[in-house]
């Protein structure tokens, strides 16, 4: 389990990533305002809480996902201008 910070655009996030099982790991990020999520956490959770979240696939770490592009997001996501097709790197700016 390892907890990293990172800057992208002199700005600060949180990366959060735990093996869980062989090849299996929950990948996690945060910014002040919302989250990016693997596949393994609940978007429907997210919406309920009417949290600024979105999800990536296929990820293992926190380098992965800075690498991949939105699959979903919350509808609160989706005010903010996230939408699926979107990098990552342009969700982390609309998440600080």
């Amino acid at each position: 389990m390892q907890l990293k910070e990172f800057i992208v655009k002199r700005k600060k996030y949180y990366g959060f990533e735990c093996e869980l099982f062989s090849g299996s790991n929950l990948v996690f990020i945060k910014g002040n305002n919302g989250f990016i999520m693997c596949g393994y956490l609940n978007l429907e959770t997210a919406e309920r809480m009417r949290n600024i979240a979105a999800v990536v696939t296929g990820v293992k770490t926190v380098d992965d996902m800075l690498k991949k592009n939105i699959v979903s997001s919350t509808t609160h996501a989706q005010k903010v201008g996230i939408k699926p097709g979107m990098s990552v790197l342009e969700v982390l700016e609309r998440i600080f």
